[in-house]
């Protein structure tokens, strides 16, 4: 089980894409979990994710670690996979614009 210690509001950039397109995840959810360590002990973990919810500070919630690299826990990754596609679309079309404005002014010559 973790825990989340904080819940953040993301606002401007934090809540869209490139381009302005927003997205459904506005809240930054941070947690702690614990789990045991390459020496036994118990070791805590941190991490965090985007969320459409609000989750309160102090509730727990199920997250599921490789028990063979503890830190690494199903709840990594969300926030930049989603914006990939759209940074790649948009630097894309930017050079398609470019490339359509120089052939323009080519032509004017």
């Amino acid at each position: 089980m973790a825990t989340v210690t904080e819940c953040n509001y993301e606002t401007g950039a934090g809540r869209a894409l490139a381009f302005g397109i927003p997205t459904s995840r506005h809240f930054r959810i941070t947690f702690n979990y614990w789990a045991p360590g390459t020496n036994g002990a118990s070791t805590q973990y941190t991490g965090d994710f985007m969320s459409a919810k609000a989750i309160p500070q102090g509730e727990l919630f199920s997250i599921h670690y490789n028990p063979a690299a503890p830190h690494d826990h199903n709840r990594s990754g969300g926030a930049s996979a989603s914006r990939s596609p759209v940074i790649v679309f948009g630097i894309l079309g930017s050079v398609a614009l470019s490339l359509a404005w120089f052939a323009i002014l080519r032509g004017c010559h």
